[in-house]
């Protein structure tokens, strides 16, 4: 019985989140769902406190993705890259979707699917208000490569580190198993997202713009975000958290972006969003809630049945059933699921790819997918625009199961084993 509620606290508690009725902030209903767990004690206050510490490595990447993009907007990094793509694009809404579409490619390999959430997507909304263009092509593109790429390198997810923390793959193995999979990714996703936004693309945007220059302290900024991304390569290749390098990282430029704009750091400090810390805390007990409910058995048991199939089939069928299932329960706590069962099971390399490739690029099929696409989400709103449930449905209906199934494919024919 109380495995029951565990279930449905958990479902209605992401449902809500996502849904947002009577506006409520997403962050409302998943503390809301996991004060409940505790309240009825169907999870213990100590292995929720400890769900929660699990999560400080993401805490402290979030803040100083965070602090990043509001540096970048404040100091007009948004306004001068949307610029520079209104220019190249011509008026072209094809060209500056392709633009975008590369920009999200570059910034979610080398920074990860979240910084393309939480940075990019502010840009691009820049860039489409600049061009007067319909949003919901280039919209979708920030959320879509933010999942599409992110297995082309262990930093491009923080799921991929949490998937495999406890056996992470050297990086020349990694790129062996991943990179051809994550090139059939990239470019399917590409291809069909432009084939379903072909309407929109018809239209030709504004290419006319007025010259904006960066300031020095736009620069400052900028050369931020590259030297976080420039962090985060050092940290992964030291086997390192990216937490708290990003985080420190991220102080640093603050630190001295507001010394030489003389700026008051409490209006910084303001405007960024932290009710996205404890929405994810929340989402971490959650998780162990539902792991104490027998999900890590399930898991296990079906990943077992899996390695008794064929080797294609087997390697289809776990990524398609991970896949569907992060948009069930996001792709964050089945990562964390997924990572415990591999750690306890010896598994065809196939099949370790099956997983990851389902966890990373499942969440293409709704906005219930992936921490990234809920930040992608509230980055939206801030900015006063809405994309629905349904919307992104549509797009992910024809984009994810192609794609997943091509990626598969892809590691079949790279050396899947």
């Amino acid at each position: 019985m109380a495995h029951v509620a565990i279930w449905c606290i958990s479902a209605l508690s992401i449902a809500l989140m996502l849904f947002r009725p009577f506006g409520v902030p997403e962050f409302v209903w998943t503390t809301a769902g996991a004060l409940l767990l505790c309240v009825l004690r169907l999870i213990p206050l100590r292995l929720a406190g400890h769900a929660v510490a699990e999560g400080m490595d993401v805490y402290l990447f979030l803040t100083g993705m965070m602090l990043l993009s509001e540096l970048a907007k404040t100091n007009g990094v948004f306004d001068w890259l949307a610029n520079i793509a209104v220019k190249r694009a011509n008026g072209s809404s094809r060209h500056l979707f392709t633009l975008i579409y590369g920009v999200g490619t570059v910034v979610t390999i080398f920074m990860s699917n979240d910084a393309t959430a939480v940075v990019l997507t502010p840009a691009v909304l820049s860039a489409v208000k600049h061009a007067k263009a319909k949003p919901m092509p280039y919209l979708l593109t920030c959320a879509m490569i933010a999942n599409a790429a992110s297995f082309v390198l262990p930093i491009s997810n923080p799921a991929n580190l949490v998937v495999f923390r406890a056996s992470m793959p050297p990086l020349m193995k990694w790129l062996a198993m991943f990179i051809g999979p994550s090139i059939i990714s990239i470019i399917a996703t590409y291809f069909l997202l432009r084939w379903f936004s072909r309407n929109d693309l018809d239209a030709p945007c504004d290419g006319a713009s007025v010259d904006v220059k960066l300031t020095s302290l736009g620069k400052v900024s900028l050369f931020g975000i590259f030297a976080v991304a420039g962090v985060l390569l050092i940290a992964s290749a030291l086997k390192v958290d990216l937490g708290l390098p990003t985080c420190v990282a991220a102080l640093v430029v603050a630190s001295l972006v507001l010394i030489m704009g003389r700026s008051n750091p409490v209006r910084l400090v303001r405007e960024i969003s932290w009710t996205v810390l404890p929405l994810v805390a929340a989402l971490f007990v959650i998780v162990e809630a539902v792991k104490s409910a027998g999900a890590l058995q399930m898991l296990q048991a079906a990943t077992e049945h899996a390695t008794q199939w064929p080797r294609v089939e087997s390697g289809l069928a776990l990524a398609v059933a991970v896949g569907f299932g992060t948009n069930l329960v996001n792709n964050l706590p089945l990562g964390l699921i997924a990572g415990a069962t591999l750690h306890s099971m010896t598994l065809r390399p196939l099949l370790s790819q099956a997983v990851l490739i389902g966890i990373d690029l499942g969440p293409n099929l709704s906005i219930t997918g992936s921490l990234a696409t809920i930040l992608w989400l509230i980055a939206i709103r801030r900015e006063g625009m809405h994309v629905s449930a349904w919307q992104f449905l549509k797009a992910g209906m024809l984009i994810m199961p192609i794609s997943l199934v091509l990626a598969i494919g892809g590691a079949l024919l790279f050396g899947g084993q």
